[in-house]
């Protein structure tokens, strides 16, 4: 099965119940403007109960570098997601991988050469960074995987899934408006629905990176 990464996560119950059902990362959103973001004690609370083949993944919008530090250690992080328009040395001086979400072609140009664990396609939508709900360009994550790992985020949902992998390719998933019932709330029983879709898509033999 393609790994896959929870996005949004703000309750221990919504963690438990991801990795339950397969999940390969969980998400916890850093920043203040999102409807998802969490303080850092509730991520290392969640963090702390997570099976330790669970990656915990801090998603972070131009954050500073000892912001990046401070949080990864106090919430037990594995990786970061930026997911802004950070510099490049940002990137570079990050204490753990660094996933880089880009949204076009222009975005990826700036960051292509810069050592990634992935690059994660996202929807671009004015003045949100992630969470839309609205897909992404599967096109585009195909070209990206040209080059480095992919993550392909974005409207992702059991509908949908099948198709998504058979045109993007990614090397992982991630999601999270779709399975919510709420900004941050979870709904078990569609995540329960995604899991049982993507356990029974056949991936073809193709390379794959893995990332978490």
């Amino acid at each position: 099965m393609i790994p896959a990464k929870i996005c949004g996560i703000t309750r221990l119950a919504d963690a438990l119940a991801a990795a339950e059902l397969g999940a390969a990362a969980v998400g916890f959103v850093f920043y203040a403007r999102s409807p998802r973001c969490l303080e850092v004690a509730q991520a290392a609370h969640i963090s702390a109960k997570l099976p330790p083949q669970i990656a915990r993944v801090g998603v972070f919008v131009n954050p500073d570098l000892q912001t990046l530090i401070s949080t990864a250690k106090n919430a037990g992080l594995t990786h970061i997601q930026l997911h802004g328009e950070e510099e490049v040395a940002l990137c570079q001086e990050s204490p753990l991988p660094v996933i880089k979400a880009v949204r076009s072609p222009v975005e990826f140009d700036a960051y292509k050469n810069v050592s990634m664990a992935a690059f994660l396609i996202d929807s671009k939508t004015q003045d949100q960074f992630g969470g839309s709900g609205q897909l992404s360009d599967w096109n585009f994550s195909r070209q990206v995987k040209a080059h480095a790992p992919v993550i392909l985020a974005g409207g992702l949902s059991s509908s949908n899934i099948a198709q998504a992998l058979a045109t993007a390719q990614p090397d992982a998933v991630d999601l999270s408006s779709s399975v919510e019932l709420a900004p941050g709330i979870k709904d078990h029983h569609k995540l329960r629905e995604f899991f049982a879709a993507l356990r029974q898509i056949e991936i073809a033999e193709r390379q794959s990176s893995k990332i978490f």
